[in-house]
């Protein structure tokens, strides 16, 4: 009979003393058992898995990218290259298949958190009966942490009252710091230590890259010092390198002139190396230029060097977080671990984004709001020196998307080709693996990691945790390619599926369609019976460049066939590429934390994000406060401020009087000022905002109140439609993060009285304010 390894049944029952029991202790005649601290089999190593955000195939000097990343190739050459591994093409799906080991619909993350239906497949609550790895290695006795992005949070569970459920502290991880939502700013990140809202230190050096690593490498250092026999898994996940593209000045300088040649003659650099390096077939072909993207010729003189600048802060960006990924590599080392931790290095969790549009984006902002025409080519010129600083809130052309992720088609978002979902990885392990510098060309998926760990763990893929019956991992173990490299492939059949843009892989064919365009948003998405299919044989078209689909038309129905059975077993079904009505919870069916049309606020909330707090866009409100000003007549500071420098508007006090600030995008900006000042004592203070009406985005008129007297007014020329900032919140007596309003006298625009209580109230809805589905979508998809 086979040996059952252990952890199939998890929590593992604890043992109850059966044995003689006498009155007196010291009259015991047999020996009791002693305590045991509960540890994983002796052959468990410890783990180390790191995963990049936003990085494509063709980025990485490791696979033959322009990008140095001296971390990166040091693993590679001294362990293995995975040529052919893949992702979801975007990111929450990415890793909830990644840390479950299931299929992304299977656990509920068919798209992003913030698009979440009551369809199965697209809940983003992961069920009980797929329990992620990092609760199945706690329980079996490591020692487990995450650093850095989450992103797998139901945004009606992401403010400070919980659930915590779905959160990493209760998702196996016994220590988190990070961030839950899909970006944040470089320089003042909107910070979760556990599950609770921190701020980062008042330094103006302060950036999140170096910032995780130190987290990091502390608790290596104390884990091992305490527990020296217990194993550790550590996810390293940086927000790096997803937008903003923020990094210090002395290494963007290091990149300075390196892209002059423009994307296309890049794109034939990196090919000619991966050729030369083996990461992919030596008979590939260069696939054309994705259709839509202009040629680098095509790009007026004088907006190459903004396009070449845009390119240099994201090459520094990548440089930089490798840089500070190997500082956590180091300590493994130093503490002569490094042979015998397994580290798995995901360059990316899908291909380079293409959410900055075809010009790229000073202000990420203004792609999902609108604005973009006011960077114009002189305001590029004048501010470029700003790029990648606190700001800005950057993101390169798409241009650059695609050529990093040369060679194949298309870029993050679509599922449907290679460009979207290979990505390159590095397993080392000395101890283990014998090979050194060498390529595996077997296909794998990032559900195959899960299985992987827990086979080299010694741990059973668990049929029942907390008595509840577990679905099966989907994923296959990679541990039989590490020391055979002609090892057949076990991976055999992968289904891909991102918005409508769904795919099929099978034994070397894969069949796909692409149903949207990362960048083109004004045009409606097709109607799914309207979707082109193409086929392609890569076992000898390595990178989809030959179409088959009309040589071969049967094995193109055989595929489709194939998606259709996937698709069907594992929840995709229904496709669902709406737009309004899934960024709208009232017609998605997921639940708000805000109900009726006011909010109710105190001293000290922070950072609500704006899946949180109430929503004020497109419509007139008022904020209300109630405060009492100290005898001295103190009175600066923020009062309720929402959003941050690439967006939002501040309620605030300025030497005792009372103004309220709107900020477009970082691009306009209107403020109502008193010239009254208010006395000691209690006041109630108010603003209200009457909106122009006839549209989304539309201006309006604010007018501000001293205890009911109409005291400054101001006119605002144009609103945010769509969102302020997706890691700023809704502040109560102080502006987190960057500021909203640059005016305030006080440090962050800490409140200098006291806030009694303060109160937003949504004003009438003229009903003219509907928004386009297309653009709902657009303006969620560039932040995820």
């Amino acid at each position: 009979m086979a040996d059952v390894l252990p952890g199939s049944v998890l929590p593992i029952p604890d043992q109850v003393f059966t044995g003689e029991m006498v009155m007196d202790a010291k009259k015991t005649e047999e020996k009791l058992p002693p305590i045991e601290m509960k540890r994983p089999p002796k052959q468990a190593p410890n783990v180390l898995l790191i995963m990049l955000d936003d990085v494509g195939f063709g980025a990485s000097s490791a696979f033959g990218g322009p990008v140095p990343m001296p971390t990166a190739e040091r693993l590679a050459n001294d362990g293995l290259r995975y040529s052919r591994f893949h992702t979801t093409a975007i990111c929450s799906p990415t890793r909830a298949a990644m840390l479950s080991g299931r299929n992304h619909h299977q656990v509920g993350m068919g798209q992003i958190t913030e698009t979440a239906t009551p369809s199965p497949g697209y809940r983003s609550t992961r069920p009980n009966s797929c329990v992620p790895l990092p609760e199945i290695l706690r329980q079996s006795g490591y020692n487990t942490a995450q650093f850095g992005k989450c992103h797998e949070v139901p945004v009606w569970e992401s403010g400070p009252t919980g659930p915590f459920d779905h959160w990493p502290a209760f998702s196996g991880f016994e220590k988190f710091y990070g961030f839950i939502g899909g970006e944040t700013n470089q320089w003042t990140p909107a910070l979760i230590d556990g599950v609770s809202m921190i701020e980062p230190p008042d330094d103006p050096d302060y950036h999140l890259m170096p910032d995780l690593a130190d987290k990091a490498i502390d608790y290596i250092n104390q884990q091992k010092a305490l527990t020296p026999d217990k194993p550790f898994f550590i996810y390293f996940a940086p927000g790096a390198t997803h937008a903003p593209h923020h990094v210090p000045k002395e290494w963007i300088a290091k990149h300075k002139g390196k892209y002059d040649q423009g994307w296309d003659a890049l794109r034939d650099e990196t090919f000619a190396r991966q050729v030369a390096l083996g990461v992919i077939g030596a008979d590939s072909v260069l696939t054309e230029r994705s259709q839509g993207i202009p040629s680098w010729d095509e790009v007026p003189a004088e907006r190459k060097p903004i396009l070449a600048h845009q390119m240099e802060v994201y090459g520094a960006f990548l440089e930089y977080a490798d840089f500070h990924t190997g500082r956590v590599v180091d300590a493994v080392e130093k503490l002569g671990m490094l042979d015998d931790t397994l580290i798995m290095y995901i360059i990316g969790d899908n291909g380079a984004s293409a959410e900055g549009g075809l010009e790229g984006a000073f202000m990420l902002s203004t792609a999902a709001n609108g604005g973009a025409e006011y960077e114009t080519t002189e305001f590029w010129q004048e501010n470029l020196d700003k790029i990648g600083g606190p700001e800005a809130y950057n993101h390169y052309a798409v241009g650059w998307a695609h050529a990093m992720c040369t060679p194949y088609q298309w870029t993050k978002q679509v599922a449907s080709h290679y460009g979207g979902t290979r990505n390159g990885t590095i397993v080392h392990w000395p101890a283990t693996i014998t090979a050194k510098g060498e390529v595996r060309n077997q296909w794998h998926h990032v559900i195959d990691v899960a299985p992987t760990i827990l086979e080299l763990a010694g741990l059973a893929q668990p049929h029942t945790v907390n008595g509840v019956t577990q679905i099966p991992m989907h994923g296959v173990s990679m541990a039989y390619t590490f020391n055979d490299a002609a090892a057949a492939e076990r991976h055999n059949t992968q289904y891909f599926e991102i918005m409508g843009n769904r795919g099929i892989y099978h034994r070397g064919w894969t069949a796909q369609t692409r149903h949207r365009t990362p960048w083109d948003v004004v045009s409606a998405a097709p109607d799914f019976s309207d979707d082109v299919w193409e086929l392609y044989d890569t076992t000898v078209d390595w990178t989809q460049s030959n179409n088959l689909a009309a040589s071969n038309p049967a094995k193109l129905a055989e595929l489709q066939q194939l998606f259709l059975i996937e698709a069907t077993r594992y929840n995709v079904i229904p496709l669902d590429d709406r737009a309004a009505q899934r960024m709208n919870p009232e017609f998605a069916g997921r639940p708000t934390i805000v109900k009726g049309d006011t909010l109710r606020l105190f001293e000290g909330m922070t950072r609500l994000n704006e899946n949180v707090a109430i929503n004020v866009k497109n419509r007139s409100w008022s904020v209300t406060a109630e405060i009492t000003v100290p005898d001295d007549g103190s009175l600066d500071g923020a009062i309720v401020a929402q959003g941050g420098r690439t967006g939002g508007w501040s309620f605030f006090a300025d030497a005792g009087r009372i103004g309220f600030h709107y900020n477009f995008c970082g691009l306009l900006r209107s403020t109502a000022l008193s010239e009254q000042k208010v006395d000691a004592g209690t006041h109630q203070v108010r603003a209200e905002f009457a909106y122009d009406g006839g549209g989304i985005g539309r201006g309006g008129d604010v007018t501000v109140f001293i205890d009911g007297t109409s005291v400054a007014t101001a006119h605002v020329e144009r609103t945010h439609p769509m969102y302020f900032s997706f890691d700023e919140g809704l502040d109560v007596g102080i502006d987190t993060g960057m500021p909203a309003y640059e005016g305030y006298t006080v440090p962050k625009g800490e409140f200098t009285a006291k806030i009694d209580w303060a109160e937003i109230h949504l004003g009438l809805d003229d009903h003219s304010h509907l928004i386009d589905p297309e653009e709902w979508l657009a303006a969620a998809m560039r932040h995820q």
